[in-house]
């Protein structure tokens, strides 16, 4: 089975397809499943490389505190292990706040960025610097089985999106999830956004409130960048709507080629 290693982490990942590279990376407490339509559907056309991020799925996670940077090191290294010199890069959530690191701390590996759900940090209004440390609280007290169900009633606007993400965030271990959600939740790129100079796509979905309210500001301080609101969709916005966000991914991938 394809594993590297990285800072103490052994890491797993899949490719598919010959081509350009186009880079996936799911998000947190999920898995690179997340993007089997995905896959699927690229892998015609482009190299498709998924990995499962350190604690995540196949991959391990070393003991002690996760840090919030560990996670575009990972994606970086992988894209080093493979030789692959520049990818496009597509991440939701998590994944979304990883492509944006690594467009800021490597941007001559990174050619395209697609975004879909993502934060730039869990400090950015008030409601966020006081909800976040309480839910870091309250998910330390919690049974997975509940945080399972709880993050998939929040998240998934699909029964089929619900049922992935209850089965993926209840097979993580419970100390595991909470030291890689305190290193998910430190996490911060605000002031970097304005060197990111690759073409950018930004996809939120109509109900994710989880982070609606950055991708404004994300538009604006990556120049030239473009957002697109997707229908029907919650935070698992591609598991929600994925022709759609296909649809969009595909656009901006063939209008950047063509230019």
């Amino acid at each position: 089975m394809p594993y590297f290693e990285n800072l103490g982490a052994r890491l797993y990942f899949e490719e598919k397809g010959e081509g350009k590279v186009l880079l996936f990376l799911h998000g947190a407490s999920w898995d690179l499943r997340q993007w089997n339509n995905e896959v699927d559907y690229f892998s015609s056309q482009y190299r498709v490389v998924t990995m499962d991020a350190r604690g995540h799925g196949k991959s391990s996670l070393p003991p002690g505190e996760v840090s919030p940077q560990v996670f575009w090191q990972d994606a970086k290294a992988l894209l080093d292990h493979l030789n692959i010199k520049k990818a496009a890069v597509c991440g939701l959530s998590l994944g979304g706040h990883t492509a944006i690191q690594l467009a800021i701390h490597a941007p001559d590996q990174v050619d395209r960025l697609i975004l879909i759900g993502a934060p730039c940090t869990n400090r950015f209004n008030l409601y966020e610097r006081i909800c976040v440390p309480i839910n870091r609280a309250c998910l330390k007290l919690m049974p997975m089985g509940w945080i399972a169900w709880s993050i998939a009633a929040a998240l998934g606007s699909s029964k089929e999106t619900r049922a992935y993400i209850k089965d993926v965030v209840g097979s993580m271990d419970h100390d595991g999830f909470n030291r890689v959600w305190k290193a998910v939740t430190s996490m911060e790129s605000r002031s970097g956004l304005a060197s990111i100079q690759c073409p950018t796509l930004i996809l939120i979905g109509d109900h994710d409130a989880l982070t609606r309210a950055q991708q404004p500001f994300i538009h604006q301080s990556i120049k030239g960048s473009k957002l697109v609101v997707i229908p029907g969709a919650n935070h698992g916005t591609n598991l929600d709507n994925p022709l759609r966000v296909r649809q969009e991914i595909s656009r901006f991938l063939q209008e950047e080629k063509e230019r």
